[in-house]
């Protein structure tokens, strides 16, 4: 299978100045393309009768090479699979926008998300790769032995250049200690185990939250573009990285512990954009990172050979019992502790749902151990 591989740059000044070229030709590119294809759509929309055809990304190249090459010079001084590749990501954003998946493509802006991609002649030598046009750069941390990238994608964070590229890596099989586990998320703990096993979420952004208002704060009557600001915007970009990266350690704990260990991994397929809707629970939600938690999982179980069974969003994992098998009509948020009034069961909610959801996935009947009219019941409740 395929794996991706992420790791910091070290370049010298003359490279970095290298990178941020590379990234404001894709930049521009990008642009232009986006520019073109929104005039060509407001023409057809304007014009029934008489269309143009929308282009694609080799059109799209063709015109850039005709049209805007010659008229900037800087164009020559970086790889040209910088703009090829922008022009690919803006055709495929298009796609999306056309089956409904996403909405319209937007303009990209300086200093914000700044990335680009190379292909060719790359090469990798322990802590050494080498990019067209930019030469030999080092990195921070150790390649890897089969690493022959036919492409590479580099992005900027604050002041950081990460690059990424994808390896071939066989599945490895891992002695597991548990069959079958129920995940049961949260945001009062980020993860409980039906084994009774409790993980708690870094909360990251509550933790940095003052720090963060506080930059922000002191920033507002700095002037725009000054070089104070950019001091200012560098440290709070800083920080905003090192919240999420802090997130993202505690997610990747937690998922490669999981898959290394438990045969059968059971989770609810929640409804993260419903919870984000909740102005009560979004920045907790969003502090956890469930969509991450999921995403880490599904990859990593087909890396260690686990197997990741998804419950209906419809099962009551947390208004069942799991001693009798009971459904209660209604369970307040604030109700921490799971009291069964039919079998006199405690337990804590959490660890609850946790049983339930691994009670329901190793279930003969369906994946969330409901058949159809039990799921239709309940979306009319």
């Amino acid at each position: 299978m395929l794996l991706g591989f992420k790791t910091e740059l070290h370049p010298n000044n003359q490279q970095k100045t290298l990178l941020a070229k590379h990234a404001g030709v894709a930049r521009h590119a990008y642009n232009w393309g986006l520019w073109l294809t929104k005039n060509i759509l407001n023409h057809n929309s304007n014009n029934p009768g008489n269309k143009l055809k929308f282009p694609s990304a080799i059109d799209l190249h063709k015109l850039l090479v005709a049209m805007v090459k010659p008229n900037n010079c800087w164009y020559y001084e970086v790889s040209k699979t910088a703009p090829q590749y922008a022009l690919r990501y803006l055709s495929v954003a298009w796609e999306r926008c056309f089956s409904k998946v996403s909405g319209q493509p937007k303009f990209k802006k300086k200093g914000r998300d700044d990335s680009f991609t190379l292909d060719g002649a790359i090469s990798v030598d322990f802590n050494l790769i080498k990019l067209p046009r930019i030469g030999w750069v080092k990195t921070f941390e150790i390649l890897p032995d089969n690493a022959t990238p036919k492409s590479v994608t580099i992005t900027k964070v604050s002041d950081r250049w990460l690059i990424s590229f994808k390896i071939e890596t066989a599945t490895i099989n891992t002695d597991k200690s548990v069959d079958v586990v129920g995940v049961d998320l949260g945001v009062k703990s980020l993860a409980t185990l039906s084994t009774g096993e409790v993980f708690v979420g870094a909360k990251s952004y509550r933790k940095y939250e003052a720090k963060l208002s506080r930059l922000q704060y002191l920033n507002r009557h700095k002037t725009k573009f000054s070089n104070n600001w950019k001091k200012a915007q560098l440290k709070i970009a800083r920080l905003h990285s090192k919240i999420a990266n802090i997130r993202k350690d505690t997610l990747h704990k937690l998922t490669t512990y999981l898959a290394k260990n438990h045969s059968q991994i059971v989770i609810e397929d929640l409804n993260v954009s419903g919870m984000m809707s909740n102005h009560k629970l979004a920045k907790a939600v969003a502090d956890m990172g469930f969509y991450e938690f999921r995403r880490q999982l599904e990859y990593k179980c087909e890396l260690y050979g686990s197997q990741l069974i998804t419950v209906d969003r419809w099962f009551p994992s947390s208004k069942t019992c799991s001693n009798c098998g009971t459904v209660k009509e209604s369970l307040l948020l604030s109700e921490r502790i799971f009291n069964c009034e039919r079998c006199n069961f405690s337990c804590d909610r959490d660890l609850n749902a946790a049983l339930n959801l691994a009670m329901a996935g190793s279930s003969s009947v369906t994946a969330c151990g409901l058949d159809n009219a039990d799921v239709a019941r309940m979306k009319q409740e």
